[in-house]
């Protein structure tokens, strides 16, 4: 068997490696309900875009994957139980960051943010 020349191995090592430091910027969120009853019409808008979610249940979490496009502030809004909207600010996001964000919806109808992002850009 005849062996590959070497400027083809190059070549196809070259790609690999240009190929594997290629990579989008997400962030992973989740959002816990950490409050006795369930909040309804849950609502995230992040810079140029939102996610939601219709109901979650005592001690359920939601998952969600987005990229950021622009920057500024995240705010989530939603229903407790009794009908009540609560709406809060958490913590400014920008393009290029990637990592994880925990936000925890409490029995006070406050939030709690949780960012570990970096920028990769």
């Amino acid at each position: 068997m005849k062996k590959p020349p070497a400027a083809a191995l190059l070549i196809l090592l070259f790609c690999f490696v240009a190929f594997a430091g290629c990579r989008s910027a997400f962030v992973s969120t989740t959002i816990t309900n950490n409050s006795a009853a369930q909040v309804t019409l849950i609502e995230v808008n992040y810079p140029s875009a939102s996610f939601g979610v219709g109901a979650l249940a005592p001690g359920a979490q939601y998952h969600y994957r987005f990229k950021i496009q622009g920057g500024g502030p995240i705010r989530i809004q939603f229903a407790d139980a009794s009908g009540k909207a609560h709406t809060a600010s958490g913590p400014d996001l920008q393009q290029g960051e990637q990592g994880t964000l925990q936000i925890n919806i409490e029995s006070s109808g406050s939030i709690s943010w949780i960012p570990n992002l970096t920028q990769i850009r």
